[in-house]
């Protein structure tokens, strides 16, 4: 399995490092799309939506994503109260229905949270980007690092569950062990990388701000992660999806950039 998820990740990375160093811009918010698309659908089929519920669901996310950039222009950046909303969720609202286990069994609201989540992470892979590729793949490489060492540490040392009933392979060491590696990642970016690249980073880079940050921005995407596993768990399934072999769904491997992305444009570029 381990060899599996390593392809597959591999296979991921070249397709994802290709799109964003190679397409224009709006080949670039093609490929957000179809990435959109697919995520949307996965979320829409765990909302327990019809096969025809699911197809308009996803058009109308997609054409959301994509209409406001035909209109305004492919560079057009998302309103900062796209990204604010977003964060308010994952920061307030999230949490509190991780800590209580709460159901989300009224169909309404799953797909109303689908927006609020899905959209403004389509809409950052697109600002991000525009900021500067470099900078989106350095905050990308915040998620890999946390859910490498994560797993790892976890593997090798976890003994305390994080949150058993949502995800019992999750433990407090791995969660340990991933926010000292994203600190360590954090402490590189600002010292060798940003300098020499202003735009990945920029000001905040140099500040005091910067690894605290980076940090919380690693925690949101673990908020992503277990809150993606509460609804899978009420939807009654593993993965949200088998397109990807050893991983699951497109949701599976970004649940955690999804709660986060948002919440980076607001640090870097708001």
């Amino acid at each position: 399995m381990l060899k599996t998820r390593a392809l597959t990740a591999a296979a991921m990375l070249a397709v994802f490092g290709s799109a964003l160093f190679f397409l224009p811009q709006p080949g670039w918010v093609i490929f957000c799309a179809v990435l959109l698309g697919i995520a949307v659908w996965e979320w829409a089929a765990l909302a327990r939506l019809a096969s025809a519920g699911c197809f308009f669901y996803t058009a109308f996310l997609v054409l959301l994503f994509v209409s406001p950039r035909y209109v305004y222009g492919w560079e057009a950046n998302a309103p900062a109260w796209v990204y604010w909303a977003s964060g308010v969720f994952w920061i307030l609202v999230a949490p509190l229905w991780i800590l209580r286990g709460q159901r989300l069994d009224n169909q309404a609201v799953l797909l109303v949270v689908g927006v609020l989540i899905l959209v403004p992470a389509g809409a950052a892979l697109v600002d991000l980007r525009s900021g500067a590729p470099a900078l989106l793949l350095a905050v990308m490489g915040t998620v890999w690092i946390s859910d490498s060492a994560a797993y790892f540490v976890g593997r090798r040392f976890g003994k305390r569950k994080l949150a058993p009933s949502i995800s019992p392979g999750k433990t407090w060491e791995g969660v340990a062990g991933a926010l000292v590696a994203v600190a360590l990642y954090a402490l590189v970016w600002a010292g060798a990388v940003a300098p020499g690249n202003p735009q990945v980073g920029g000001a905040l880079a140099a500040s005091a701000w910067f690894l605290p940050v980076v940090v919380g921005l690693a925690v949101v995407g673990i908020i992503g992660d277990l809150f993606e596993s509460l609804i899978k768990r009420q939807a009654g399934v593993k993965d949200s999806g088998t397109l990807l072999p050893g991983h699951g769904g497109v949701l599976d491997r970004i649940d955690a950039p999804v709660a986060m992305l948002p919440l980076a444009v607001l640090a870097f570029m708001r």
